[in-house]
């Protein structure tokens, strides 16, 4: 585990900074076939392209991306908070976990709710928005879970496998957001 990297804490994992020793993990995730048909990546990621990405990240103030650990210290993800809007108070947050057998088990909601809490808490956002491609049941119930609602539907957005399919769009505020997370809190349960 690297105590010294950590960002945020939750029940299940914790948020640190990512750091070039990732990059060959990040780069065999999104080129996943299973974990790509997910993302909007289309070509495939060499390690060259993806230290650029990694080295170019927290040169500005509009995005914040973290690498997901287990307590236990495995990296299996990253959640990111993009598209800041410091004037508006909104942004975009976009998860991927990399681990296939760490997903539907909790993970990804327990750093999507310590993320929400970072935002919303302590840059005091007003609003955070997320999309996710129809297909994509896991990742709209999680988003559901954890307060979002859906707000409009891109009908027939995305291109993939030779289909096109609706992108999802979802927002959540901090006043709907807070009783769920004060429930999270004490019961560690979202529902």
């Amino acid at each position: 585990m690297r105590e010294a990297g950590i960002f945020l804490s939750g029940r299940i994992v914790n948020l640190r900074p990512l750091g070039m020793s990732d990059t060959e993990t990040l780069a065999t995730w999104v080129n996943n076939p299973e974990v790509r048909r997910l993302l909007s990546t289309l070509f495939p990621v060499t390690l060259k392209k993806e230290e650029e990405w990694l080295s170019q990240l927290g040169s500005d103030d509009k995005n914040i991306v973290l690498g997901i650990e287990t307590k236990d210290g495995k990296f299996i993800g990253t959640m990111g908070a993009h598209r800041i809007e410091w004037g508006n108070r909104v942004c975009t947050t976009g998860a991927l976990i990399g681990e296939k057998n760490y997903w539907g088990k909790g993970y990804g909601t327990d750093a999507k709710m310590i993320l929400l809490d970072y935002l919303f808490n302590t840059l005091n956002l007003h609003k955070v928005c997320s999309d996710v491609i129809a297909f994509n049941k896991r990742s709209l119930r999680y988003s559901l879970h954890c307060g979002y609602r859906i707000e409009g539907v891109r009908r027939k957005h995305i291109y993939k496998a030779g289909k096109y399919f609706d992108k999802i769009e979802l927002g959540v505020f901090k006043e709907d957001w807070l009783p769920i997370w004060r429930k999270y809190k004490k019961t560690g349960k979202i529902r």
